[in-house]
């Protein structure tokens, strides 16, 4: 491809239309992954205040042990993605098989930490005396189903960087149907409770990991490729996967802090907060679903030794980005009236919270360029830059948030310390995107 034609209207149509096959798919299956937690918290909540909380305090850590590993997701996609690109499809599912072993191994070793520490893990998080045997008792049960929901991030990994993300939005309605089937089934047709609950996720979880397994199974047959684990290639995976596990501690401590700051701004400020962040995790759902597009397409570029096509992809990812942050921050403001009274109709609380979305509302198209990016070079491999960027966001953003409380500011002043933590994140990413380091061409990022 020619730079000329990379840079030509056909060749925008052309990556326009990639995009959106790839993220509309992505964004259904990423909306789908939380609705587990909402139709357990659905059914449980029915069977008493106790046994709801004891599933939050559940949920919250099964939640942050699985987040903490997208990598698996995420390196694999970049590394299937550029053997793809260089059209060696039996050395791209071996690739993915070996993701899945890493992710097997991974999740044999938290079930190995968390069923001991399962009593302590649930007092680090404050649990009330009646609400803390219901945790233990789910997040014992839950923690069985760790390996597959490891599997199902790299699996769907493997299909992304096939330029797959169909599959992953079919298994995944399929995987909450299923959940939410066994969850009433066993929870009140056999009179388990949370227990059942817990084990109708995990039978779930167990389902669509299997699914995963045959059609990536069925692939490695028919290109030829192995499905015995690799100690060179899990190894290659797992340092891949390290410099993205900084990126992510280093996001989760952002979020962490912010939580930690409102809190010391009161009860109301705290509510507010709790429904601002679910909005922008939402938010988030949409951008990244762009990211991943980004992710797959740019790989496959690179691997195929295209990088006049692979800058031109990033600049119509970026304007895609830039476009959908100004639409859900239009979007944010055009329908508070909405959905404010859904969450609360405690007057303080929406006092608190007007403002605050405004702000994130504003920070949308930063938000939205800083999505893309972060996928163009994770697509790209260029995962220790990505680590030590974040780490210089952490540095900025948490003085900052730890100010607002000694400077008397309010939830307001602390959203607006993460649009600064997003702003820091959008011209390191930037910076990098315009220097073409990311730029490695090839089968195998050297």
């Amino acid at each position: 491809m020619t730079q000329a034609t990379a840079r030509g209207p056909k060749s925008a149509r052309r990556h326009d239309r990639e995009i959106v096959s790839l993220a509309v798919p992505a964004f259904g299956a990423l909306v789908a992954e939380p609705l587990f937690v909402m139709a357990d918290s659905a059914v449980v909540g029915h069977l008493g205040t106790p046994q709801l909380a004891g599933l939050g305090v559940a949920a919250a850590l099964l939640t942050t042990a699985v987040s903490v590993f997208v990598f698996l997701a995420y390196a694999t996609t970049a590394a299937v993605a550029r053997r793809v690109g260089a059209g060696d499809l039996r050395a791209a599912i071996r690739q993915g098989m070996d993701g899945v072993w890493l992710a097997l191994l991974i999740g044999a070793a938290v079930i190995a930490a968390v069923l001991p520490l399962a009593p302590a893990l649930v007092g680090l998080f404050g649990a009330s005396p009646t609400a803390a045997p219901h945790a233990v008792t789910y997040l014992r049960i839950s923690s069985l189903g760790i390996p597959a929901m490891l599997v199902v991030l790299a699996a769907t990994g493997v299909l992304r960087g096939l330029q797959d993300t169909r599959t992953p939005l079919y298994v995944a309605v399929g995987g909450f149907t299923l959940n939410t089937v066994l969850n009433v089934a066993l929870v009140y047709g056999t009179g388990l409770g949370i227990a059942g609950s817990a084990w109708g996720t995990v039978i779930a979880q167990c389902a669509m990991a299997a699914v995963y397994l045959a059609v990536v199974v069925r692939g490695a047959r028919r290109h030829g490729a192995s499905l015995r684990p690799d100690a060179a290639g899990i190894r290659a995976c797992a340092q891949a996967g390290v410099p993205l596990l900084v990126r992510t501690l280093s996001l989760r401590a952002v979020l962490m802090i912010a939580t930690a700051v409102a809190a010391r701004l009161g009860d109301a400020s705290v509510a507010a907060h709790q429904i601002v962040l679910t909005l922008w995790s939402l938010l988030a759902f949409a951008l990244d679903a762009i990211a991943i597009a980004g992710q797959a397409i740019i790989a496959r570029y690179l691997g195929a030794d295209d990088p006049a096509g692979a800058r031109a992809v990033c600049r119509r990812m970026v304007q895609w980005g830039t476009v959908s942050g100004v639409v859900l921050g239009v979007l944010v403001v055009a329908a508070r009236p909405l959905f404010i009274p859904l969450f609360t109709s405690d007057a303080a609380v929406r006092d608190a919270l007007l403002p605050a979305l405004l702000v994130v509302a504003v920070s949308q198209p930063v938000a939205g360029v800083v999505f893309v990016l972060d996928g163009v070079l994770m697509g790209a491999g260029d995962g220790p830059y990505l680590a030590w960027a974040m780490l210089v966001v952490l540095a900025v953003f948490a003085p900052a948030a730890l100010l607002v409380p000694a400077l008397g500011g309010g939830l307001t002043a602390l959203w607006w310390a993460m649009t600064l933590m997003m702003a820091v994140r959008m011209i390191t990413l930037w910076l990098r995107s315009r220097s073409g380091r990311w730029i490695v061409t090839g089968a195998v990022r050297a």
